[in-house]
């Protein structure tokens, strides 16, 4: 929420698409206060698109059924190290955002310095091709917890910007009067650029 509102002071009237929220924090802030809010889960073998009986649209981050330049904001916490195609998910998260819009997301850059590595990915037949001993995180809607599919470092810019166009900075907030104080606190920032004729309808 801090760089929410550093960034985009304005997002109480955006439209805004959460991915994987959880019953708390900055998701619950978002849901009372933005005019335009839309979260979502991934429920596989449920129509993509459709309102599931637990109340939150079906998604896949992957391919998502939303129209070219919906959003305003995308946001997700702890959500990309579990994609099986993250060139996808980038690039659609980029073709869901309006110009001048962001993705602000928070991802364990565990990998730092060194470059960014595949945990687990889809094999030919749809199975799952497990590259190092299995890891998983907490997940709001499953007790299994969600797979560990990248272990991410700070080239993840580098990658965002070359699959989906998106300039991406990295805030590392160090403020203990604030309560942020841990290893991965990093948020990160992917910009779509605006285009020319758009500059005069973009409200920051």
């Amino acid at each position: 929420m801090y760089c929410i509102e550093k960034y985009f002071p304005g997002w109480r009237s955006f439209s805004i698409h959460e991915s994987s929220p959880t019953p708390r924090g900055a998701s619950e802030k978002l849901r009372r206060h933005a005019a335009h809010y839309v979260p979502t889960h991934y429920f596989a073998g449920f129509p993509s698109g459709d309102m599931h009986p637990s109340g939150f649209q079906n998604q896949d981050l992957e391919n998502q059924t939303f129209p070219d330049e919906t959003f305003d904001l995308v946001i997700t916490q702890d959500v990309m190290e579990h994609i099986f195609n993250p060139v996808k998910a980038f690039t659609e998260i980029a073709r869901t955002l309006k110009p001048g819009g962001a993705h602000i997301f928070s991802v364990p850059l565990v990998n730092k310095e060194r470059p960014s590595e595949i945990w687990a990915q889809r094999d030919e037949n749809g199975g799952i091709s497990y590259l190092h001993e299995p890891e998983y995180h907490g997940n709001p809607i499953s007790e299994k917890g969600s797979l560990v599919t990248m272990h991410w470092g700070y080239d993840i810019c580098d990658f965002i910007y070359q699959h989906s166009g998106l300039l991406t900075s990295i805030n590392y907030i160090d403020d203990i009067s604030r309560g942020i104080r841990a290893e991965y606190i990093e948020i990160l920032v992917s910009r779509k650029e605006v285009r020319l004729e758009d500059k005069s309808d973009i409200a920051i």
